[in-house]
C-alpha cells in the first residue's frame, strides 16, 4: 500500500533522498555480510520489568529468526498491507516481531506503552487491524491480559500473540509456537515493485482527545534517521543504546532505524532511573545512547567515555534546557510530534540551538545531500500563536485534524507543506520552542475534558487540571480537587478511583492539592496560572 503521491515519490527517489530498499532488507543484508556480528541485546535487567530473561542474537540467529516468524505470520494468514498493532517494551522479541512483520509485507502500529485498553480498542478499530501482539506485562500492568480483553471485543482480529513467559490464556505464545514449528517454516519473500514505497507503520497522535493514525513507508523513515545519523556522525557498527519505547518517531526515527542503517549492534533498555541508564552505557561501552533533553546535563556528568554520542531529545512542550560545557558531542533531537524532526549539534556555546527555517540536509554546510526535510512557519494571524509548517522526504503525506468532529487531511494545497497545528515561537533567523502535543503538552480544550475526569470522583464538588514545570522531565500533569462540605478526600483513593476508570496514563496527575475553592479568572474560568503557582509556594498541602 503506498500513500505518497507519485509525482512526490518521483521527486524524493530522484534527488536521492528516497532509495529501494525496505527497513528489513537492511538487516538481512548485515547479516550476510556480517553473520557473527552482535545484533540485538536485551537489558541484563529485563526479568525485573517483562517477562523472560534476557537475549542476545547475531546478526544470523536474529535474521534466522526473523525468517521463521515471517513464515509462521504468512501461515497463519496474515498477507500483504493487513496491520498488526505492537504493544510492547524494549526486548529483542519486540524488535524480531516487528522486522518480522516487516519482512512479511505487513504495516506495524506501534502502540505507546502508557495507552490502555480502550485506547488500544479503539486504534485498532479505526485501522482494522488483523492481529496484535502484547507482552505479557511491562512492570506491574498486564498487557497480556488487557489484550484478551481487546481481542473480545474486537472482531476482526483474528490473532493475539503474546511475548514472554506469562503469556495468559487465549494469546498465542509465539516463543513456544516458532520453537515447535521452526523447522517446517520457511519463508518466501514477495516481489512486489518499489517496495521501500510501500506503508512500514501506522503510528499516533494526539489531536484534542483522538489519537490519529500517521502512515509512513521505508523510504520517510529512511529520511529520518539520515538527518540523527548525520548530524550526530553515527558510524558504521556502532552501539547504540535506546531507552525510548519503539513507538514513535524518536524510538524508531532516531533509535531502531539508524541501528538498522549502521549495521552495529543494537542494546535494549527500559528506563526505571538515569543512574541505570549511565551505568548500562558505561557497562557496553556505548557509542551512541538517548535520552531525554533535560536528563542530557546529568547523563553528561555520569558516562565515562568521552567518545559517547548523546542524543538529547525533547518532547515536551516549549523546554527550557539550561546551558551546560559537555565533554562529549550532544546533538538536540527536536521532534515535531510524529510530523518531523531535526537533528542540531551543540556547538562551542553549548546551548541548544533554534530551529532554522528552510531546510535540513543535516550537519552544517553539508549541502551535497538532498533535503530531508523543510521547515517553515504559518503566516501569522491576529491574536494567534504561528504554527509549525513542515515538508519533504521523512515527512508523512497523510497528517490528520479533527475538524467539525470529522477527521481530514490536512495540508498546505499551495506550497506542499503539512500544518502541524503545533505552536512555536518565531525567531529572526528561525523557530524556537517546539509546542508538541503530546503527553504534558495540553491545550485548555484537553484540560477541561480531565477537569470532568477529575470532578467525578465521589465526595468531589469540583476539579481542575493543570500542569507545573519540572525541571527533570519538562512539566507534569497535577489535580486540584475541592472536596464537598464535610468530606475529606483520600489521595490513595483518588488515584486508585482513576486506575479503576481505566483513565489513560497520560490524565493521571503526578500529584494531588486539596483546595477550599478553585482560583477564577475575570470570565469565570479557572485560572490554572495561580494554581501552579500555589504548588511552588504551598508544598506541604500537594499529596
Amino acid at each position: 500500500m503506498k500513500v505518497t503521491q507519485e509525482s512526490l515519490s518521483k521527486e524524493y527517489h530522484e534527488s536521492g533522498a528516497w532509495s529501494d530498499l525496505p527497513l528489513d532488507e537492511l538487516f538481512r543484508n548485515t547479516a550476510k555480510e556480517h553473520p557473527t556480528r552482535m545484533a540485538l541485546v536485551d537489558a541484563p535487567d529485563r526479568s525485573t520489568w517483562t517477562g523472560g530473561n534476557p537475549r542476545q542474537l547475531t546478526y544470523e540467529e536474529a535474521d534466522a529468526e526473523i525468517d521463521r516468524l515471517a513464515a509462521f505470520y504468512s501461515t497463519v494468514g496474515l498477507s500483504s498491507d493487513h496491520v498488526i498493532g505492537v504493544q510492547a517494551p524494549n526486548t529483542v522479541d519486540t524488535v524480531i516481531a516487528i522486522l518480522a512483520a516487516l519482512r512479511a509485507d505487513l504495516i506495524v502500529s506501534p502502540l505507546p506503552l502508557h495507552w490502555r485498553q480502550k485506547n488500544v480498542l479503539d486504534a485498532l478499530n479505526s485501522i482494522g487491524a488483523k492481529g496484535f501482539i502484547a507482552a505479557d506485562r511491562v512492570e506491574t500492568r498486564e498487557l497480556g491480559a488487557a489484550a484478551r480483553d481487546v481481542a473480545a471485543d474486537l472482531f476482526s482480529l483474528r490473532f493475539v500473540f503474546g511475548l514472554g513467559n506469562e503469556v495468559p490464556d487465549g494469546l498465542i505464545e509465539l516463543g513456544p509456537m516458532l520453537a515447535e514449528m521452526g523447522k517446517d517454516l520457511e519463508f518466501t519473500p514477495s516481489e512486489r515493485p518499489d517496495p521501500a514505497d510501500h506503508t512500514a507503520t501506522i503510528c499516533w497522535s494526539r489531536s484534542g482527545e483522538e489519537n490519529v493514525p500517521i502512515s509512513r513507508c521505508h523510504n520517510h523513515w529512511m529520511s529520518a534517521s539520515e538527518i540523527v545519523i548525520r548530524e550526530a556522525h553515527i558510524k558504521d557498527a556502532s552501539t547504540i543504546l535506546v531507552p525510548y519505547s519503539l513507538s514513535g518517531l524518536t524510538g524508531l526515527g532516531a533509535g531502531l532505524v539508524p541501528w538498522l542503517k549502521c549495521g552495529g549492534t543494537l542494546y535494549l533498555h527500559h528506563p526505571t532511573s538515569l543512574s541505570n541508564l549511565a551505568q548500562h552505557a558505561n557497562d557496553i561501552g556505548a557509542d551512541v545512547v538517548m535520552t531525554p533533553g533535560p536528563l542530557a546535563q546529568s547523563l553528561d556528568r555520569q558516562l565515562e567515555s568521552n567518545d559517547c554520542t548523546v542524543l538529547a531529545a525533547w518532547n515536551i512542550s516549549s523546554p527550557h534546557p539550561t546551558t551546560f560545557v559537555a565533554r562529549r558531542r550532544i546533538v538536540d533531537l527536536h521532534v515535531a510530534d510524529e510530523f518531523a524532526l531535526v537533528a542540531k549539534a551543540r556547538g562551542p556555546s553549548a546551548k541548544v540551538k533554534g530551529t532554522s527555517l528552510g531546510k535540513h540536509c543535516g550537519p552544517e554546510g553539508f549541502e551535497s545531500g538532498p533535503a530531508l526535510v523543510e521547515i517553515a512557519v504559518a503566516d501569522e494571524v491576529e491574536d494567534q500563536t504561528p504554527t509549525l509548517l513542515v515538508k519533504g522526504p521523512m515527512v508523512p503525506e497523510i497528517g490528520w485534524r479533527t475538524i467539525n468532529g470529522e477527521q481530514r487531511r490536512v495540508r498546505w494545497e499551495g506550497n506542499g507543506y503539512l500544518n502541524t497545528n503545533i505552536k512555536v515561537e518565531k525567531l529572526e533567523d528561525g523557530i524556537a520552542g517546539f509546542g508538541i502535543p503530546g503527553l504534558y503538552a495540553l491545550g485548555t480544550g484537553n484540560l477541561e475534558t480531565i477537569d470532568m475526569v477529575y470532578s467525578s470522583y465521589p465526595g468531589v464538588r469540583e476539579a481542575a487540571a493543570f500542569v507545573v514545570e519540572d525541571p527533570i522531565v519538562g512539566a507534569r500533569m497535577y489535580a486540584a480537587i475541592v472536596p464537598e462540605p464535610g468530606n475529606v478526600p483520600d489521595a490513595s483513593a483518588f488515584f486508585a478511583f482513576l486506575d479503576a476508570e481505566g483513565v489513560d496514563l497520560a490524565k493521571i496527575p503526578h500529584r494531588v492539592l486539596i483546595l477550599q475553592s478553585l482560583p477564577q479568572n475575570s470570565d469565570g474560568t479557572i485560572c490554572r496560572e495561580r494554581l501552579t503557582l500555589r504548588t511552588q509556594r504551598l508544598p506541604a498541602a500537594v499529596a
